[in-house]
This record gives structure tokens, C-alpha cells and sequence, in this order.
């Protein structure tokens, strides 16, 4: 085994040929051939091996690397000797959406006519000779960036006809990255648009195609069949929680102490398994994070590495903004607990700003949920439904979102600190001041959604009670929405050494001017509730003094904060 890495390499040949450290998945290939599935879509988190396993089947299958035995000579696909036979012997397309990331329609739709229009390019020896009628040539001639809709959409199609008619076989099409424009179109708001050409597009070159032999696609998530796969009921779908191909992308555990014993680092398993285990894939429970995995090996220290590849926006965006519920359910994920979700794992991209569901969705196929437990069970409406139990996946996924949170107080992090020193110290003035500050910087990025409500700032406030979630960690155990006493407290901080540090009990309200004159009424019926509720029983209850136990009641009123005790 090679101790080179290599990092950044995604192609099966660049890897095989500069003999950089590579863990055998190439028994993949034989898996797929023979599960004789028509049309695959694989599902995986970012950074797992999608992509060079695409391309080691590219090279692997395609006819223009026949003869490159020396690319899988001493891997374990060729060890089978009637399954070398297959090796060249297809002709293959290859098509990658992984750069399609452009912010409007006009512009994602030109990129994938221009990808179309390069794999053309690699295939203009279809020109030579009588391989094409006439209109044949002129047509494949008409391929551009440019092209209308219905020549795009056949586009693929007729390729494969091409080339299954020039090597007397029917092609292979493997696709990277499927999802990658739906992604940006559901970010940047051109969904519609992108739905309705991908549809058309995945219909002709995966569906009516009769010169397709196999096709495998790859992606992140799993877009609802009723967006983008409609008509495609060849589809077999493999997504994190199927069985198959569970060992194929991603390290097992046996595979990455191998590694570490190999690089000399196998004193430091524990501290490996704590960062990069905890991927889970049907059955398999020890699957590693591949890309922290290899930038261990290579720089010899944990990091976030994986979790800082990209900028994890949209992981953000759907948290910061999301529900209080949604923002409960996430401080619970955080302080290392589980939650229980009724969840499908179609993603319906339309869903995201008003289904919490869906939220869990995206985030258990990007790989940031692990699923500790599953339950199929008969729902009420007599449909078959599953319950899984979620966690954050490790300690990596844990530290990523505990900086999401932070840099979402970026822009007055001086305040928002000084807001939290002045709380531990218990100076109300010095509150009010840092708190309307932050308030007023911030209560947009969460008041959001399809409904934002000024008058209702509970996603606002639950966002600052994540915040408080990260920065007091090491001191107090934080909840919110729990019971105590006769009701449920919106925030309590459990001190972990009590002879040191108070306990603490936040109240919000929202100013009613039917009911209050003034702010200040609305600070003292928060701090009245505190008291007729009990709120402070589950404080005392665990050896609290009750004079130790400080009560404080947040007025909103729009932007504007009071805070009393």
C-alpha cells in the first residue's frame, strides 16, 4: 500500500497512475453489473467517493480504455477472470453536473447544453464515414449552448443511438452529480423552470431510450419522483438507508484502522473514530467520512475537514430561518440528544420553508443526521409510514454547526459576547443595551419565511438560544420548551457547577397592547409567569438554592427589547 494520498483527486486513472493511497472499491462494479438494474440512482453525502466511483466504472466498462487492464491489476474486481472479460467492452457516456452552479435559469440551462455539447465534441468521429445520414449530421452539427428545448432533451438520446449503432452494442450512461443544478434552482428561485427541462431531459435519455443498456446517476439527495422522475419508473433508488452498495462509498471501519496502521497512527483509533465515525448506510453502522479520513493520513491531525469543504449554506439557511419547533428540535440535536422524525426521504425542495420534515430529509442525506433507529409502522390514513430516530452524525458534524450558529451573531459578535458576559454577571443595564443591539441586527435573518410575523419572534429568539447553546457549553447545561413546575420555561441555564454559578430562567413575551400599557407590563407579566408557573421547581430539585436561581422576562416589541428581573 502506498503511504502517498494525494488529496483532491477524483479520477479512478489519475489515482492508479500517480499510485496514490486508494482503498478497493472496485468490487462495486461487479455488484452493480450483476444486480441488473436498468437505471440507478445513488445517494450520498458530498466528498464520499461518488465521483471516482463513476469514473473507475467509466474506465472500467467504457471501450475507449480497452486493453487498460493495467488500471485494476492487483484490485479485487480482477480477481474474477470472466468478469475481466466486461472491461472495454461498452461504449459509455459520462456526463458530470457537478459544476453546474450558475444563479439564474438562462445560465444553468446554457451550461448543461454546453456540457452536452463537449460530450458531442468527444464523439465527432461519428461524422466520418456514412455512420449518419444527412439530416443525421446536420442535427448532431445543431448541438450547442444555444439549442432549443426539444433538440436539448433529445440530445442524449440520440447520441446513445448514435454510438449503439457504430459499436453494435447499447451504451452505458453514467451521470455525476444529478442534483447539483436543482440545488442552485431551488436556491437562487428558478425551480419551476429547471424542473420542467431536467424532467423532459431524464425522461428521453433514461426512459424512452431504446439504446440504453445500464445507466447509474449519483447525488446528494433524492428528489421527489413527482419533480424530476415522473416518468421514470425503471428508476431503482439506493439511498442512505438501503442496503445496497452500503460498504461501496465511504471507509468501514476494518478499512480505515488498516489505513492508520499503515501510516503509523495506529495509537490515535479512538481519536479518528470519535471526528469521522458514525455515517451510517443500511445496516452498516461503521462507516467513516472518507474525505477527513485521507486529510488525516495526510496531515497527521483532526479537523474539521470535512465539514469545511464547502460552505454548507443551505444547511444554514434552512436552520437560521426554520420554525421555533424545528429550532427546538436542533438545540436538542446539539446537546448530543436524539430526536424522532416522521420522515420520507424524497426530498421535495418546495417543502423546505414550511416542513420540518422535509429539513430532516435534506440534512440525513447530506450526511449531517445519522439514523441511530427505524420503525415501518401503519400510519392512521392506513399508509405504511417510518419513524426514524435521529443524531447529529460526529463529533466533526457537531463542531460544524456549533460555527454555523456563531457566525450567524457575525456581524455584532462583539455585542452579542457582551450581551452574554453581562447575563453571567447579572447587569440588567449593560443587557438591554447589548441585547437591542443584536436584535436589531439579526431578528430579520430569522423572522423569515413564507409568513414572517414582527409580531411573533420566537424563530428570533430561538436562534439567540442556540447561540447561548454554543458559548456556554462548557458551563451550563441550556433547554427551552421543557416542563418545570405547572408549565413550560422558554430557557433555562442549568449551571455544571453550581457553587460557582447561578441558575438562570429566561421568559419572552410579546408586547400586547390590548392587554398592556407599556413595555414594562409585559416584562413583569414574563416574570409573573416565572413565579405562579414554578418554573424554577426543576432548578431546585437538582440542590439549587431558590435565592441562587435568577428570573429574567424579555419583552419584543418589533426590533425593540426590554429586559427585567
Amino acid at each position: 500500500m502506498e503511504k502517498t494520498v494525494g488529496m483532491g483527486h477524483q479520477d479512478f486513472e489519475v489515482i492508479r497512475q500517480e499510485r496514490c493511497f486508494y482503498i478497493d472499491k472496485t468490487l462495486f462494479l461487479k455488484e452493480w453489473w450483476q444486480g441488473k438494474d436498468a437505471v440507478t440512482l445513488i445517494t450520498r453525502p458530498r466528498r464520499f467517493g461518488k465521483t471516482l466511483n463513476m469514473t473507475m466504472a467509466e474506465k472500467f466498462f467504457s471501450v475507449r480504455y480497452a486493453g487498460r487492464e493495467d488500471l485494476f491489476q492487483g484490485l479485487k474486481v480482477w480477481e474474477d477472470q470472466e468478469f475481466r472479460k466486461l472491461q472495454g467492452s461498452y461504449p459509455v457516456l459520462f456526463i458530470s453536473f457537478a459544476g453546474v452552479k450558475e444563479n439564474s435559469y438562462l445560465q444553468t440551462r446554457k451550461k448543461i447544453c454546453s456540457i452536452i455539447k463537449e460530450i458531442y465534441n468527444q464523439h465527432c468521429f461519428l461524422l466520418d464515414g456514412d455512420w449518419l445520414n444527412p439530416d443525421e449530421k446536420l442535427d448532431f452539427q445543431d448541438i450547442s449552448a444555444d439549442m432549443e428545448d426539444y433538440k436539448a432533451s433529445g440530445s442524449l438520446k440520440a447520441l446513445s443511438g448514435y454510438l449503439s449503432r457504430y459499436y453494435r452494442k447499447r451504451i452505458i450512461i453514467l451521470l455525476d452529480e444529478y442534483d447539483t443544478p436543482m440545488q442552485e434552482a431551488y436556491v437562487n428561485g428558478f425551480w419551476d423552470e429547471m424542473v420542467s427541462f431536467t424532467r423532459n431531459l431524464f425522461n428521453s435519455t433514461f426512459k424512452s431510450n431504446p439504446y440504453l443498456e445500464r445507466a447509474i446517476m449519483t447525488g446528494i439527495t433524492r428528489i421527489s419522483r413527482e419533480s424530476v422522475f415522473s416518468d421514470l419508473n425503471n428508476l431503482e433508488v439506493v439511498t442512505t438507508t438501503s442496503d445496497k452498495y452500503a460498504d461501496c462509498f465511504g471507509f468501514t471501519e476494518e478499512e480505515v484502522f488498516e489505513a492508520l496502521e499503515e501510516f503509523g497512527f495506529s495509537h490515535r483509533r479512538q481519536e479518528v473514530k470519535n471526528w469521522y465515525d458514525g455515517f451510517s448506510f443500511g445496516s452498516r453502522r461503521d462507516i467513516y467520512n472518507p474525505w477527513s479520513v485521507l486529510n488525516f493520513l495526510d496531515k497527521g491531525k483532526v479537523a474539521a475537514y470535512w465539514a469545511n469543504s464547502s460552505s454548507n449554506a443551505l444547511a444554514g439557511k434552512l436552520i437560521r430561518e426554520g420554525s421555533r419547533e424545528l429550532k427546538a428540535s436542533f438545540e436538542s440535536l446539539l446537546r448530543g440528544e436524539g430526536i424522532t422524525a416522521e420522515i420520507d426521504e424524497q426530498v421535495v425542495y418546495g417543502q423546505l420553508n414550511d416542513d420540518g420534515q422535509a429539513v430532516w430529509s435534506l440534512l440525513l442525506a447530506s450526511g449531517y443526521l445519522k439514523v441511530k433507529d427505524l420503525k415501518t409502522f401503519m400510519s392512521g390514513s392506513g399508509e405504511w409510514a417510518q419513524e426514524y430516530r435521529l443524531e447529529l452524525t460526529n463529533f466533526e458534524v457537531r463542531t460544524m454547526f456549533r460555527n454555523i450558529v456563531r457566525r450567524w451573531f457575525a456581524g455584532v459578535v462583539s455585542d452579542y459576547n457582551d450581551f452574554v458576559r453581562a447575563l453571567l454577571l447579572g447587569d440588567v443595564d449593560a443587557m438591554n443595551e447589548y441585547m437591542n443591539h443584536v436584535a436589531e441586527f439579526t431578528f430579520s435573518s430569522f423572522d423569515t419565511g413564507r409568513q414572517p410575523s414582527k409580531a411573533e419572534p420566537e424563530r428570533f429568539y430561538h436562534g439567540f438560544v442556540l447561540g447561548l447553546m454554543v458559548e456556554l457549553s462548557g458551563r451550563y447545561i441550556l433547554s427551552s420548551n421543557k416542563e418545570s413546575g405547572f408549565g413550560r420555561y422558554d430557557v433555562m441555564l442549568e449551571p455544571l457547577s453550581p457553587k460557582q454559578d447561578d441558575g438562570i430562567i429566561l421568559e419572552f413575551k410579546v408586547f400586547q397592547p390590548r392587554k398592556e400599557k407599556k413595555l414594562e407590563d409585559t416584562v413583569q407579566a414574563a416574570l409573573r409567569q416565572i413565579e405562579e408557573k414554578g418554573y424554577g421547581t426543576a432548578l431546585a430539585a437538582r440542590g439549587i438554592p431558590l435565592e441562587r436561581i435568577r428570573k429574567y422576562g424579555f419583552a419584543f416589541q418589533g426590533k425593540k427589547v426590554l429586559i427585567g428581573n
